[in-house]
């Protein structure tokens, strides 16, 4: 029998029981439309945490001290870069290079009358394009002149929460590179809003002219902040960069903890893609088990005809093929629509919330994205286990006897 009419008769057979068929349809749609939905939110995340980490802290390639540990905060001479500033210009004359400037880190408390946080303060290149972010996401007054040797930059978050306004005085104090504890008084110039708590919250800018003089780090800086034209360039980059007594990072090494966060999240979600799959898959071969059940007579007349077992089988496999495809069809929809939403408006979680995710950027605002190679994938080994899932019932349906068939009633 020729497989078009193989196909006419499974399209017919699908339609005998259109209640059936048309939940069997709606099962596998609303699965994958979930799983598209899902694996499209949670890469957004993962991907937007990453580049928020790249874009406000890491850069794509970094040099420092070999001794210098970012989780502490040195400001000892012996962890700091002495010339930052030849660094810098080597590696803007790069090709691959968009902007690099210097950067100092150190650790505060700023303080109110009424209030005090602790905080990381940034000295930074403020006419340097690394730090474009931070002047972009500007939400109140100025940005800081190079010369500024009186004033901060806060975030709008942290502001608010300690009661500050622009124009007001604060004090803001340290250890200092000597270890000797240090205050002075700042005026808040401005207040940023990078919808990422964890900055929001915490961080404090200044001219690094003035981080260096107020820490006591002289002319050293912490790091050599890189910012590439293309993120693939960043091994290269680094090893040119690399010298004695300094090395040279790359945006992965940077971020290994997101980086290993979004393998588990990915490793997390195959276990669930896989767990929804079967149980569509289940569903399916319910649904043709209970076809052939109710049509065993007809498989018999069917067999008594001529028509060989093998065709029954791959008959029944159509079914399953024409039910999958077309749930698949419509769960990509589904799904895309939902992704589209969410790439579009997110979901808001607050900065407090976002603020939690500690060293992971975190933005306050979640979105989806669209991650093709990752739908496909979805669609077609949803495909594959609805089509593993129906040799069976198709096997029982190809091993009826064809006399016991007839007979049954």
């Amino acid at each position: 029998m020729a497989l078009s009419k193989l196909w006419v008769i499974a399209w017919r057979d699908l339609g005998r029981n259109r209640r059936r068929s048309f939940l069997s349809l709606l099962a596998v749609a609303l699965g994958l439309g979930l799983l598209i939905l899902l694996n499209g939110y949670i890469a957004g995340v993962l991907e937007d945490s990453l580049q928020n980490g790249i874009r406000l802290e890491t850069g794509h390639v970094q040099i420092r001290a070999a001794s210098y540990q970012r989780e502490k905060l040195s400001l000892l001479a012996k962890d700091l870069l002495a010339d930052s500033d030849a660094l810098a210009a080597r590696a803007s004359a790069m090709a691959e290079v968009k902007a690099a400037a210097p950067v100092l880190w150190a650790g505060g408390i700023l303080n109110t009358a009424d209030d005090s946080a602790g905080v990381q303060i940034y000295g930074a290149d403020t006419a340097s394009a690394v730090f474009a972010p931070i002047r972009d996401a500007l939400a109140g007054g100025e940005w800081l002149a190079a010369d500024d040797r009186g004033g901060i930059l806060i975030g709008k978050s942290l502001a608010n929460s300690m009661g500050v306004g622009v124009g007001q005085r604060v004090s803001l104090s340290l250890v200092n590179a000597g270890g000797q504890a240090d205050e002075g008084i700042f005026t808040v110039r401005g207040l940023f809003s990078t919808g990422v708590g964890s900055y929001d919250n915490g961080a404090v800018f200044m001219p690094l002219a003035k981080a260096q003089a107020f820490t006591g780090a002289g002319d050293d800086a912490s790091a050599i902040l890189i910012m590439l034209h293309r993120q693939d360039d960043a091994e290269r980059v680094a090893a040119a960069l690399q010298g004695p007594g300094t090395v040279a990072l790359t945006w992965r090494d940077l971020n290994a903890l997101v980086l290993q966060t979004i393998q588990t999240g990915m490793s997390f979600y195959v276990l669930i893609d896989l767990i929804v799959i079967l149980v569509v898959a289940v569903i399916i071969a319910n649904t043709l088990l209970m076809a052939v059940f109710e049509r065993i007579r007809e498989m018999g007349i069917l067999a008594a005809l001529g028509m060989k077992g093998r065709q029954i089988m791959l008959m029944l496999v159509i079914e399953a093929a024409i039910l999958g495809l077309a749930g698949i069809a419509v769960g990509i929809v589904l799904g895309a629509a939902g992704v589209g939403y969410l790439a579009t408006h997110g979901i808001y979680i607050g900065d407090k919330v976002a603020s939690t995710a500690g060293s992971i950027a975190l933005g306050n605002t979640l979105y989806a994205r669209f991650v093709p190679g990752t739908f496909a994938a979805l669609s077609g080994w949803t495909l594959v286990i609805i089509l593993l899932a129906s040799l069976y019932p198709a096997w029982f349906a190809a091993r009826l006897e064809p006399v016991k068939a007839l007979h049954n009633l």
